[in-house]
């Protein structure tokens, strides 16, 4: 079967564009063919009258999208052969999903990590399930949260962003609701069900008020959320105005959350905790357009550094999670060459 599945579902008041993931073996994770045939097919509903809204899920498995192919991407590194456009492409999409004119309804169920999110937490309307689980663990690959996970983290309430984008901390679903990652806490059982409303109920003038009211018939409390009660500690130390001094700060605290978080930052990539860093703070500023000019950016720079392929290989090719960083300090990182860098890079290379 393919990869990704497209699908006209009829309605009583109009129809519902599907999309399904159907990598599981490779949990879902976006190669080339699937971004360029998701955005093509977004292209056409939006012009069709006939679809009303879209919905996005994943066949049954253990999750909705692990993020984008970066095995495929260090095979290209190893054939001397550019993988840039594939970023391009895959930015084009979170665009896309961002400023779509129809509801755009995600529903994510199991493990939801980079691209994944950028395929989701965009659009107008996230729903998850109690099982899923959140990451975006890109320091932890020597690169930087892309996807949008410039703009929607850096505008996360209390410095929330900043601790999910340095840390790579994985959360669940009650932390993403509390955090406003995703609006809905819905059981997987009560799915087809939400399906049949979306189809079933007319929209009016307002659809993405009509999908946000069907959507709360089938909401279900949210639990205490781990993540909010230690909400003022991570504000107090990811307040630091060098990642120095938000390790720092975490080491010094007297909560153990805090310890484990300065334990997991030590491990990822010292310039990618820099430029993680710099990044977030300038796109708490940006709109996201111009967060997401700015991550390609910053993937390009990226691509000429050794830790990204160096992350990939110990995280994905080979799995001995030994990353070799260089530098491998955070002294030796060099900011203003990173800044310079930053800046000399075009968005139309």
């Amino acid at each position: 079967m393919d990869d990704i599945c497209f699908a006209d579902l009829p309605g009583r008041e109009g129809n519902l564009g599907v999309i399904t993931l159907n990598r599981p073996k490779a949990l879902n994770a976006l190669n080339h063919n699937m971004l360029l045939a998701m955005h093509e097919a977004l292209q056409r509903w939006a012009d069709d009258r006939e679809i009303k809204a879209v919905v996005v899920r994943a066949a049954p498995g253990r999750a909705f999208c692990a993020g984008g192919d970066l095995r495929w991407v260090y095979e290209r590194h190893l054939a001397n052969e550019s993988y840039l456009q594939f970023f391009k492409d895959e930015y084009q999409l979170n665009s896309a999903i961002y400023h779509y004119p129809k509801p755009y309804i995600a529903f994510l169920d199991g493990i939801t990590m980079g691209g994944g999110a950028g395929i989701s937490i965009n659009g107008s309307h996230c729903v998850a399930t109690e099982q899923l689980l959140f990451a975006m663990p890109e320091t932890g690959i020597g690169f930087f949260p892309d996807v949008g996970g410039t703009y929607f983290l850096s505008h996360l309430p209390g410095k929330l962003g900043w601790y999910l984008g340095l840390t790579g901390a994985r959360i669940g679903c009650d932390d993403c609701v509390s955090a406003g990652l995703v609006q809905h806490k819905v059981q997987e059982a009560a799915w087809p069900a939400v399906v049949d409303q979306l189809l079933i109920q007319p929209f009016g003038l307002d659809p993405d008020e009509a999908v946000t009211k069907i959507l709360t018939q089938f909401t279900i409390p949210v639990l205490q959320s781990p993540l909010i009660l230690h909400q003022a500690a991570i504000e107090h130390c990811f307040s630091c105005h060098t990642v120095e001094d938000v390790i720092r700060a975490l080491e010094q605290s007297p909560h153990i959350f805090c310890r484990q978080a300065a334990v997991a930052m030590l491990q990822k990539s010292p310039t990618s905790l820099k430029v993680t860093h710099i990044v977030l703070q300038r796109s708490s500023q940006l709109d996201f357009d111009a967060c997401m000019q700015q991550e390609y950016r910053l993937t390009t720079y990226f691509s000429k550094q050794a830790d990204f392929m160096e992350g990939i290989r110990a995280t994905i090719i080979e799995k001995d999670n030994t990353p070799h960083w260089r530098p491998d300090t955070l002294s030796a990182v060099n900011e203003r060459e990173i800044k310079a860098d930053f800046e000399r890079v075009n968005f139309n290379e």
